[in-house]
């Protein structure tokens, strides 16, 4: 099932699932919350007993998706970031959403080295570390209205 199935699960669905969880959280797009989010996000997943190496993997992906807030989003001036969670059995589904400049070209900006800001150094790996260590990842995005990233993995 996809990030987007899964988010929208209708009643009958949501009936043969079970809804273990979900959180949402809201902070301010500065750097030093990127930290703040992967904790949380690990907090939340914990009780599934994930493995180092899944933590990881969520820790990493939810950074990346944060950052990429921060820096593409928001062009480093601030604004807000929306991050929901939800488990459901044992899959964890995480999306990060902002209301900043947007993504013109969502398929150039998942390609691997692509950046809009090589002055400061970025990788441009954002997207595809997210698409490595999860097992889903959606893009939603419109310019001048911000960007959605939802994000699915099981923990087993």
């Amino acid at each position: 099932m996809s990030v987007e199935q899964e988010l929208k699960v209708d009643n009958e669905e949501k009936q043969r699932r079970k809804l273990i969880n979900e959180m949402q959280i809201v902070f301010e797009a500065k750097p030093e919350n990127e930290g703040f989010a992967r904790t949380a996000v690990a907090a939340f997943v914990a009780p599934l007993n994930p493995t180092m190496d899944e933590l990881a993997d969520v820790k990493t992906a939810v950074s990346e998706a944060v950052t990429n807030c921060v820096i593409h989003g928001y062009e480093m001036q601030g604004g807000k970031i929306f991050l929901d969670a939800a488990i459901w059995d044992r899959i964890l589904v995480v999306s990060v959403t902002d209301e900043g400049c947007g993504i013109a070209d969502i398929e150039k900006a998942r390609e691997p080295m692509f950046t809009t800001r090589p002055e400061w150094e970025r990788s441009g790996m954002g997207f595809s570390f997210m698409e490595a260590f999860m097992d889903a990842v959606e893009v939603e995005s419109s310019p001048g209205r911000g960007t959605r990233v939802l994000m699915q993995k099981e923990i087993r």
